[in-house]
């Protein structure tokens, strides 16, 4: 099929960006002639500027997640109830306007809509390094803080995710998540290892500063993304819309369990911005340097684990998956044996890595899984339904670990944590897939055919489509739902 009857089919099908024909290259040739590449996608100029640009970001936003823990913890006198609702605050506005934002994220420019929450996080993390310089920050502007934020990521989240496999072909989409995945570990690393630096000279409010200045980067290099928008019929019923997502999420297996997987693993077993600061300060007496040093494992793990993904031969299961959510609730349960104990720092430090490593490939896997099933023209409401389950239960997690860690310690509430993450990985493994851990012979990515089935309602069959190799999708006159399912054949990315 040309490129060009590619756009065409997904004009017709609805909202999306065009995007000229690819360009053969040598390294295009090097990927189809079977040969492995770690970075494939950075072959293509328009993901090259999305990584180059979110690079500083994500240090810059885990040096601000350091900072805003030690400004509760120490500056402020703030308990671990305190830490764990400016978590809540910071995430729980996914909860409210997610799937909205995702309705969103389907109907603007992905890219526009990112550069305008990327605007906003940067003015908050200016007005905050501000108000620490003259020693006006309080928990209460803490508290209110934390939720423009959580405001701003909620319609940032969905529309950055979607974002991604318009950048790049559909082959390469394991390989741009893992890369992201690797992106946001590095932050992990470097951002906690050089703020805690900073703190101990200069105070938390610098940390805000580059931030601030980190998106500024971010934003210049976004505005060099070149996807042209073909704006949308306008829609009268958002309601519709929505549903149309749910209904995908909720009759396509191989998205519906790994969201509710990632589900339990959010909210019970990723409580890390918890966790960590109340070890460092309550275990363990550290400074602001332990901080860094307890983070930086944690994110070295995470790292090596998304470069795992990034240059494995064979694309993510849902068998795979389930195991690695299991390994990850066990190794917390390890975690929490260890810093209860009298062992040497460096044996924590190496836990956390592990655990790093085993989230990483939890998350990084999922999210494969999820965007390779969604269709172009619903993948924005179907990852804001993702990233609504994933990221709006952590602020109920952080709220239970932290009331659990202020009563009986942090160790229970990350011992607690891994059982509860285990036990459900265990039960949804057991329950769909049978007490096999063989590998899954059929891949989770379906075909288009899986897809419209798997989505379409029964009045408007049946359906007539053609393969994601052949011919564009073609359908007799059905639903709205039915023409948005086969945009699931991609158009291709411009690949230079």
């Amino acid at each position: 099929m040309s490129s060009n009857t590619h756009s065409q089919t997904a004009t017709a099908s609805g909202a999306g960006p065009v995007r000229p024909p690819n360009s053969e290259d040598p390294a295009s040739a090097r990927r189809s002639s079977g040969r492995r590449d770690g970075f494939a996608a950075l072959h293509y100029a328009n993901y090259r500027y999305f990584f180059i640009g979110q690079l500083p970001s994500v240090v810059g936003i885990w040096m601000q997640t350091l900072a805003l823990s030690w400004l509760v913890l120490s500056t402020l006198n703030g308990s671990a109830l305190d830490l764990g609702l400016v978590n809540a605050l910071n995430f729980g506005p996914v909860l409210l306007f997610g799937l909205y934002a995702g309705v969103v994220a389907d109907r603007v420019n992905k890219r526009d809509l990112v550069n305008l929450t990327q605007a906003v996080n940067l003015t908050l993390a200016a007005a905050q390094a501000v108000l620490i310089i003259v020693d006006r920050a309080s928990l209460h502007q803490v508290f209110a803080f934390a939720l423009v934020l959580g405001i701003a990521n909620a319609f940032n989240q969905p529309a950055r995710q979607a974002m991604t496999s318009e950048l790049i072909d559909r082959k390469d989409l394991l390989n741009a998540v893992s890369l992201n995945a690797a992106v946001f570990n590095v932050g992990r690393v470097v951002g906690p290892s050089i703020a805690g630096i900073l703190i101990w000279q200069f105070g938390p409010a610098v940390c805000f500063a580059i931030n601030a200045g980190c998106y500024a980067f971010g934003l210049f290099m976004f505005r060099k993304i070149r996807l042209t928008f073909i704006a949308p019929p306008r829609a009268h019923d958002s309601v519709q819309k929505l549903q149309e997502g749910l209904r995908f999420v909720r009759r396509t297996e191989s998205v519906l369990l790994p969201t509710l997987l990632i589900g339990f693993v959010a909210t019970f077993a990723m409580n890390f911005n918890v966790w960590i600061p109340l070890l460092a300060t309550e275990n363990f007496g550290l400074g602001s340097g332990g901080l860094g040093l307890l983070t930086a494992g944690l994110g070295v793990g995470s790292l090596l684990g998304a470069l795992n993904l990034a240059f494995s031969r064979t694309r993510p299961t849902r068998r795979r998956l389930y195991v690695s959510a299991i390994i990850l609730g066990g190794v917390e349960i390890v975690l929490a044996i260890v810093s209860s104990s009298a062992l040497p720092l460096l044996v924590v430090v190496l836990v956390l890595a592990i655990a790093g490593f085993f989230m990483s490939t939890t998350t990084a896997s999922a999210n494969t899984i999820v965007q390779g099933c969604a269709p172009d023209a619903l993948r924005g409401r179907v990852m804001s339904v993702y990233m609504t389950v994933f990221t709006g239960t952590i602020p109920i997690g952080s709220l239970l670990t932290g009331a659990l860690a202020e009563s009986y310690g942090a160790p229970v509430a990350i011992g607690l944590g891994g059982v509860v993450a285990g036990l459900a990985a265990v039960a949804i493994l057991i329950w769909r897939e049978g007490f096999s851990l063989r590998p899954s012979v059929r891949p989770d990515v379906p075909s288009i055919d899986d897809v419209v089935a798997s989505t379409v309602p029964p009045a408007a069959k049946p359906l007539r489509t053609a393969s994601l190799a052949g011919s564009a999708q073609r359908l007799a006159p059905t639903p709205r739902l039915d023409r948005e399912a086969t945009a699931y054949a991609a158009p291709e990315a411009n690949e230079d």
